[in-house]
């Protein structure tokens, strides 16, 4: 019987912790701090860095890691979201959020201007990077991002209402290793631009087959 409330007692532990919470965006961390920034009523707005960005060799051949990212440090399985707007003026301006490891090891995605129209963009990098993108059919005045990592993946989901998510990518993260998490902007061609986050949340969830085990295990 001990074993069984015990059992029970950790499985209702891991369901409470189901929370979400918006992110004290003060009190994260710079990667690249930009030179105007401002943060204001938990909402974050940048001048983004000219001729800055994340990648990593193929296609084009070079290497750069030096765009602005506000980030705070997360293991196991959440959930991330964040609403973007974004005053784009030159091709390839994104922002949106990004799952980093190392500096050879991360997973950036959002709102990228491509020739004068907007593409939900994912760069996925392991070792060298890789490029996808949905093109939408209208310009929206702002559009959220969601994340999720479950195990050793990532799905990424995007939303014109935070109602109706639509899910866009699934990619191969390290599961049981920290990664930081937060808000990224680049101007690779550009001039930069102004770029606000806003409702910037994390959500726990609890370890998947730590929840499969204590089922199969509950003594039923």
């Amino acid at each position: 019987m001990k074993r069984m409330n015990s059992l029970f007692g950790a499985m209702a532990f891991l369901l409470a912790a189901n929370f979400v919470s918006a992110q004290t965006l003060d009190k994260m961390q710079w990667f690249n701090e930009p030179e105007q920034w401002e943060i204001k009523e938990n909402s974050l707005v940048m001048q983004v860095t000219p001729q800055s960005d994340y990648w990593r060799i193929s296609h084009y051949g070079f290497t750069v890691d030096d765009a602005p990212f506000l980030y705070t440090t997360y293991g196991g399985e959440f959930e991330a979201k964040v609403k973007l707007t974004g005053a784009y003026k030159a091709r390839f301006d994104q922002m949106g959020l990004m799952l980093r490891t190392d500096h050879e090891n991360y997973i950036k995605t959002g709102v990228e201007f491509v020739d004068g129209k907007f593409n939900v963009s994912t760069v996925v990098t392991h070792t060298k990077s890789d490029w996808s993108v949905t093109t939408l059919d209208k310009v929206p005045p702002y559009i959220w991002i969601k994340v999720v990592r479950r195990l050793d993946a990532v799905e990424i989901f995007y939303s014109l209402d935070d109602k109706n998510y639509i899910m866009t990518r699934n990619a191969p993260l390290q599961d049981n290793k920290p990664v930081m998490v937060g808000l990224m902007a680049a101007s690779p061609d550009g001039n930069g631009f102004q770029a606000r986050f806003e409702y910037f949340k994390v959500k726990h969830l609890p370890d998947q087959r730590r929840v499969e085990w204590l089922k199969k295990n509950s003594g039923n």
